[in-house]
């Protein structure tokens, strides 16, 4: 059964009793920064804690392992508009220990969708148009050596402008402890 009943039960009284008063800022982050970071549930809450940010410090993006994996990918995209348009001016790249995204095996995705019904002849298809499924759904052996190869490709980047602070941390998502792999400052 799905939650959108209940989602938007509690939204109508969230609006009404106007509790969205003391979640307002503005779009601009109010500490300059930009933070890429899992989506692992355990640093919904920790991570801007842990790094002493609030609503509105920051702008934050979100994904599987915190990988930049294209140069040219929503995720790029997402950081050069945060640095260029929203005044952003420090990037950080937030990985944690425990990562599902570490050792993931590209096979087990593809037999869990047949599972969900989708079918070989869609899997050929993609892989047939040039898609290297195992390498797009590939995981990573070392969270920081994903976190200093996503670091590298965001200062990599054409439009990236070197004089941006790029850092590369590791997160401990039991007790909140940050560990630098790549201090941008230096």
């Amino acid at each position: 059964m799905s939650l959108l009943p209940k989602i938007l039960e509690y939204n109508k009284a969230f609006v009404e009793s106007k509790e969205y008063i003391q979640y307002q800022t503005t779009k601009y982050p109010d500490k300059k920064m930009v933070i890429l970071s899992c989506m692992d549930t355990r640093l919904q809450d920790m991570l801007p804690k842990a790094m002493n940010v609030k609503n509105g410090d920051t702008k934050i993006i979100k994904n599987a392992g915190a990988i930049v994996s294209h140069p040219f990918g929503s995720i790029m995209r997402s950081i050069l508009i945060a640095v260029y348009e929203l005044e952003a001016d420090e990037v950080y790249v937030v990985g944690h220990h425990d990562c599902g995204m570490s050792n993931l095996n590209a096979s087990s995705i593809l037999e869990k969708t047949k599972a969900h019904g989708i079918s070989d002849e869609t899997v050929d298809l993609l892989t047939h148009a040039g898609i290297d499924l195992e390498t797009w759904l590939k995981g990573f052996d070392s969270v920081e050596d994903s976190i200093e190869n996503s670091v590298h490709m965001i200062k990599e980047h054409p439009l990236f402008s070197s004089d941006i602070p790029v850092h590369g941390l590791v997160i401990d998502p039991g007790t909140g402890k940050l560990d630098i792999v790549v201090d941008g400052s230096l």
